[in-house]
């Protein structure tokens, strides 16, 4: 039997809990939050016997074998560490750390110890991705990915987590080093990290507070940000994040040599890009057709799922966390190997390296602004 711990017991904590439960085999001992009540609420949601103030008599009470860390960034790189200094294998939260000075040092720490550790960037293991990555891994683009293209759009206006972001001016999210940024792009830019060849990519971004939110007051938040990625084997990759497009999209384009794939994580849809053309004509008929029976075949497959109920919005949380755990019982690779976790980090510390603070509005910029001026980072 596993034993589990969770420190941090706000809104993601829950999602956690549920795929823990969810997995034969694992029991969580211990809940720990700053905030007794919030630890002593979580513990009576999901029957967790013991709750917590303070994450060392946690560890010590409880002695769990792995720990999950759901609290705000800026705390992950001191609880991560405690535990694994205490003997626990550890899951992170997104971001993984604030920087990737602080990533270097739990990985390193994490290794030296015998022990595991993995980052919350569940969205790589939906359904359909996990379907993508097979599709690669057999070669279906016809060699490693030539360019890729990440979108990773985020509604201001959805949820009561924005909502105090932007009217809270000592929220926690704007002490982050990438604010708004810093605590969702992640999953994006490990959607391409996990492709590129080199360790070292250059970097070029472009970040702007959007006219909507200038309008509204608002000069510290950025929440459009355009970034181009070059690593050393010339592979390619362009990034998007905003909270203005509409629609909303979180998809993945992977262009290779020979076809393409197009992942949609809002629908759950794969298509496969052909790269060759038709003759003539039938360049405008066929490839509708095949298309269309592309996106039938996805609905059937998601209905399939659905009847099946492994069709929910936490599927891919559930994954990794199971993956994680078999990996530490059988001594195997972890789902996330820890170059992408630093990969992530350092493409991330580079993006806001270039984001000077109070970034003023785009419709705000003169031409001749620096910040459209923003300097490729060396090779």
């Amino acid at each position: 039997m596993l034993k589990i711990a969770i420190v941090g017991c706000g809104k993601i904590s829950d999602a956690h809990a549920w795929a823990i439960q969810s997995i034969d085999g694992c029991e969580i001992v211990g809940a720990c939050d700053t905030e007794l009540l919030m630890a002593k609420q979580f513990s009576e949601r999901f029957q967790v016997k013991r709750f917590f103030s303070g994450v060392g008599e946690m560890l010590e009470e409880t002695k769990p074998d792995i720990v999950h860390v759901t609290t705000p960034p800026q705390t992950h790189y001191s609880i991560a560490r405690k535990c694994l200094e205490c003997g626990c294998h550890v899951y992170v939260e997104k971001p993984f750390t604030l920087d990737t000075t602080e990533a270097e040092e739990l990985l390193a720490l994490a290794t030296q110890e015998g022990l595991s550790v993995t980052v919350g960037h569940d969205e790589q293991f939906s359904h359909v991705a996990r379907r993508m990555r097979r599709m690669v891994r057999a070669g279906y683009l016809g060699g490693r990915p030539v360019h890729m293209e990440s979108t990773w759009c985020y509604d201001l206006g959805c949820d009561a987590y924005a909502n105090a972001l932007l009217r809270d001016r000592e929220h926690w999210v704007r002490r982050l080093p990438g604010r708004l940024l810093q605590n969702v792009i992640s999953h994006g830019v490990s959607k391409i990290t996990e492709f590129l060849v080199g360790d070292n990519p250059q970097v070029i971004a472009h970040g702007f507070v959007s006219p909507l939110l200038w309008s509204a007051g608002e000069e510290e938040i950025v929440d459009e940000l355009r970034v181009i990625i070059c690593d050393e084997q010339r592979v390619t990759a362009y990034f998007t994040f905003s909270s203005q497009m509409r629609p909303s999209l979180h998809e993945l384009r992977l262009f290779g040599p020979k076809n393409g794939l197009f992942l949609d994580e809002d629908q759950q849809i794969l298509i496969r890009l052909r790269g060759k053309r038709y003759k003539s004509y039938a360049e405008k008929f066929i490839p509708p057709v095949m298309l269309a029976g592309q996106y039938l075949g996805n609905l059937l497959r998601n209905g399939r799922l659905f009847l099946a109920s492994d069709f929910h919005m936490d599927s891919g949380k559930k994954y990794l966390i199971e993956s994680f755990y078999r990996s530490i019982i059988e001594n195997t690779p972890v789902p996330i190997p820890y170059r992408e976790i630093l990969l992530t980090a350092r493409i991330m510390d580079e993006i806001f390296e270039q984001l000077p603070p109070g970034v003023p509005a785009a419709t705000k910029l003169p031409l001749n602004s620096s910040v459209l001026a923003t300097p490729i980072c060396s090779s």
